[in-house]
């Protein structure tokens, strides 16, 4: 199984690029990643959240193929410690899908009709962080609980 890990705008910090790329660098020691940045949305200066959501869940579904394993990243959803991470990436592994796809979303959220493809809704924390940041966040949680699935001695509990 592959990971996808497909984000909504760029990153702009170069704090943030360096640590997702360090991060990037040892998840693929354990599985195929890619990371696929969805182009910001231009000219939104007329449009609602909501219109901006739709137009945003336009690009996401073109990233989501059939057989996909669909996880959103949003603060709504549920919360797992590092390990119970772990035990569900283990579980998507053995279930034979072929691409395990993460998204994070833009500034308003997702659209319902990206809600409704996912498989899956994961909260990195109640507290909110600014988009660019979840990205950095996420790829170390993705790297330590590929490192607990290994035994290794990365996280310690």
């Amino acid at each position: 199984m592959k990971i996808r890990l497909v984000l909504t705008g760029k990153t702009d910090e170069d704090f943030l690029k360096t640590g997702i790329r360090e991060y990037e660098k040892r998840v693929k020691r354990y599985v195929p990643f890619e990371i696929f940045e969805i182009p910001s949305l231009k000219n939104l200066s007329g449009l609602s959240h909501a219109e901006q959501m739709l137009r945003e869940s336009e690009l996401i579904q073109k990233q989501i193929v059939a057989g996909d394993i669909v996880v959103l990243l949003d603060e709504h959803g549920s919360e797992m410690r590092s390990t119970e991470f772990a035990t569900f990436l283990n579980r998507q592994f053995i279930s034979g899908g072929k691409t395990l796809v993460f998204i994070v979303g833009g500034p308003f959220g997702f659209d319902p009709s990206v809600k409704k493809q996912a498989n899956f809704i994961l909260s990195l924390s109640r507290m909110t962080f600014s988009h660019q940041m979840i990205r950095l966040f996420f790829t170390e949680q993705l790297y330590r609980a590929l490192s607990i699935l290994r035994g290794e001695s990365y996280h310690h509990e």
